[in-house]
């Protein structure tokens, strides 16, 4: 048991240290070598678990994956509680575009602080063969399609408002904050992302799930993170 929990930690300290180098240098430039001295382990420890570098990106990017549908996951279920601990059924106060909210800012939380979830990302545009449909971005753009789609059905995205177009605006601003963010950590931060849905939100919803609405995330404004006011709420739309 404890040769097994070894080579568990072995194995989790190279993904680490792959996804930190990948995002530092590329994975083009990253050598193997480079990787295991990270971690603090040989070589032939290396090979014991990953035949190849593109064997230990994909590694990476299922670890990431798995954290990309923990968020998405998350997300809805606490907003699924809030409904049943309400009594309403389906999704919590907001609905789903709440839901929406709110996972984009468990995203760039993610990204803020997890190198594992920043290098999938930025595996996703690496030429390395990770796996068929592995490309996390196209994943997130489904998963915020289903959701705009949903709220299009329940009456609370405007009828004017393609859930396809929406998705687009919402996935190219958060992949977009994500990569300014390596250079510029502001960029992930919650009072830039609470603006950016300040500012989209009015165009999105209707006018009377405006009013349930919290920009700056329901978790993140109840506590009034980042000088953001507790709750930032949404209260008229853009030229009203």
């Amino acid at each position: 048991m404890a040769q097994q929990e070894r080579a568990v930690r072995t194995r989790n300290a190279l993904i680490e240290s792959a996804a930190e180098l990948f995002c530092k240098d590329g994975f083009d430039v990253v050598s193997l070598s480079t990787i295991s001295a990270r971690a603090g382990v040989s070589n032939g420890a290396l090979h014991f678990h990953f035949a190849s570098k593109a064997a230990l990106a994909v590694a990476v990017w299922e670890a990431a994956a798995q954290r990309l549908g923990r968020i998405t996951a998350e997300g809805r279920a606490r907003s699924e509680a809030a409904a049943t601990a309400e009594g309403t059924g389906g999704t919590g106060p907001g609905g789903p575009l709440q839901v929406l909210v709110d996972a984009t800012h468990a995203l760039l939380r993610g990204l803020r602080h997890d190198v594992i979830l920043r290098a999938g990302f930025d595996l996703s545009e690496s030429p390395v063969p990770v796996a068929a449909g592995a490309d996390l971005r196209r994943r997130w753009q489904a998963w915020v399609e289903g959701v705009l789609a949903e709220a299009a059905r329940e009456g609370t995205l405007a009828r004017d408002v393609s859930p396809q177009d929406a998705a687009h605006a919402v996935v190219a601003a958060t992949v977009g904050f994500g990569a300014l963010g390596s250079r510029n950590a502001q960029w992930l931060s919650q009072s830039m992302l609470t603006r950016f849905w300040a500012l989209l939100l009015p165009r999105l919803a209707t006018e009377v799930a405006l009013k349930g609405l919290v920009a700056s995330g329901w978790r993140e404004g109840m506590t009034g993170a980042d000088g953001v006011p507790s709750p930032f709420r949404v209260t008229a739309r853009s030229g009203a």
